[in-house]
């Protein structure tokens, strides 16, 4: 068996708010919408579905949450790491320190979307 993997799906309480943050601040493409229902997001070779979560998932009142999971979409950049941080952080987008490894190509940073999606950004060590 040989499979491909086409598409990452995150569940998610709020379309609406996330589309802003994974296009207007992120900057990837929209493929598909659906009424704040389903977005389909293009980022290189692979696609982000974002996925409103059943009602039957959500206590109705209750005020927005960020979701504990463990899961994390990895997103390699070319532009300085340090750079693209900083913009984040202007966009009042949660953000970890920067990071690496020993004997590792890459410098690394974590941040979360507004629902507490964990992403990552990574640069190939010059």
């Amino acid at each position: 068996m040989k499979l491909n993997f086409e598409t990452l799906i995150i569940f998610v309480q709020d379309i609406d708010k996330l589309k802003s943050f994974y296009v207007d601040i992120l900057k990837l493409e929209i493929l598909e919408e659906y009424q704040s229902e389903w977005l389909l997001l293009g980022s290189g070779n692979c696609k982000i579905g974002l996925h409103k979560i059943g009602r039957q998932y959500l206590e109705d009142g209750a005020p927005a949450f960020k979701f504990d999971n463990n899961t994390k979409v990895v997103f390699e950049i070319e532009e300085d790491i340090h750079q693209v941080r900083a913009e984040l952080l202007s966009e009042q987008v949660l953000m970890k320190e920067i990071t690496t490894f020993e004997n590792y190509d890459y410098l690394l940073c974590d941040g979360e979307d507004p629902e507490g999606n964990v992403f990552q950004i990574k640069q190939r060590k010059k």
